[in-house]
């Protein structure tokens, strides 16, 4: 499947980018949408640190998704409680040992080439975190969702430090909205399941 790329300043943004989770979540391990939080919880991993400006777009999507109670959804990585290059590999571990085969939604910043800043983009398969400051960290997630936040290549800690907040909420507004639909969108599949059964 190819990556999608969607821009901020696109209207529809908050609709694209939810169907493009779903599409992605169907086809990379929920081939029934009705089985989602039935039967497999759904953990959101949001990595970054509220340390830096562009690295802060993770736990700003977990602080706005804790708002939400969905039924087999997880999220780790809040500003109050960050999943960073210190504690990745710990969070991980935990989180798939209360959440037995779990599927990951892996959510970070990254930086890219000058045409894609601005852009959220959306794929299937893990992301590698850290890898643009040279962190060897785990690879994270059944599909990703990641928000170019700057243009990398050179001296990129100072870049995400640069990073304007402004664009980083944009983002982080955009993809909770996006998860949210979409897992609003699996809860009243269960509750429509369960109302069929009665």
């Amino acid at each position: 499947m190819k990556k999608g790329y969607f821009r901020l300043d696109d209207k529809l943004a908050v609709f694209k980018v939810a169907g493009a989770i779903s599409r992605t979540m169907q086809l990379t391990g929920f081939k029934n949408k009705g089985i989602i939080v039935n039967e497999r919880p759904v953990i959101v991993m949001c990595i970054g640190t509220d340390r830096s400006t562009g690295d802060s777009l993770g736990p700003l999507v977990g602080d706005m998704l804790q708002k939400y109670k969905f039924p087999g959804v997880h999220v780790y990585g809040t500003l109050e409680n960050p999943v960073h290059a210190r504690n990745l590999e710990e969070s991980l571990s935990k989180a798939l040992l209360l959440h037995k085969d779990a599927y990951i939604v892996a959510v970070d910043a990254s930086l890219g080439t000058v045409d894609h800043v601005g852009c959220i983009s959306v794929g299937a398969g893990p992301i590698k975190p850290g890898a643009g400051l040279k962190k060897e960290l785990p690879p994270v997630g059944d599909m990703h969702i990641t928000g170019v936040v700057n243009n990398g290549g050179f001296m990129d800690f100072l870049v995400l430090q640069s990073t304007r907040l402004s664009v980083v909420m944009k983002m982080a507004d955009i993809i909770s909205r996006s998860l949210h639909m979409v897992f609003n969108e699996y809860s009243s599949l269960i509750i429509q399941d369960k109302c069929n059964t009665l």
